[in-house]
């Protein structure tokens, strides 16, 4: 008789991936890194276990909004005071908080528990190709090809 396979957090063997985010539209680049950050790109992906990578997001100020997400969409926020309501647009969020634009979209996609925090964690986004993490010797993940036509 076959048995399931259940990973655990110890035998979990964790990889760094860079992912350029250069010319890419925000969602479908935010669902391949929530992908990545929750491990169901393993054979090993178990639902309640966190088997992901780590990922690093470079060049996120060159993502891109299709449509006119720019101006239509808005990221709103609440400081808890009454009338503290902040709306932002995407297109200015962009312009100002490149980083904060693909970390929003990225956290949506994750888990609304203690597992998707701790999975939101392993996620680093820089606005420029720099990144200070070549001690730990990241792949390039080849994974996003976009279809034309």
């Amino acid at each position: 008789m076959r048995t399931t396979y259940l990973a655990k957090n110890e035998d979990t063997e964790r990889k760094w991936y860079i992912i350029d985010a250069t010319g890419k539209p925000l969602g479908r680049l935010a669902t391949l890194v929530a992908t990545i950050l929750r491990g169901k790109h393993k054979p090993t992906f178990t639902p309640y276990v966190d088997t992901g990578d780590h990922v690093i997001v470079i060049n996120a100020d060159k993502v891109v909004l299709t449509g006119k997400k720019a101006t239509q969409k808005f990221w709103h926020r609440h400081s808890g005071y009454p009338g503290g309501h902040r709306s932002v647009s995407y297109g200015k969020l962009l312009e100002d908080r490149p980083e904060k634009a693909v970390e929003i979209a990225v956290k949506g996609m994750l888990p609304h528990t203690r597992l998707g925090r701790r999975m939101f964690r392993k996620l680093r986004v820089y606005r420029t190709a720099e990144h200070p993490h070549a001690a730990q010797k990241p792949e390039i993940y080849h994974e996003f090809v976009r279809r034309e036509g």
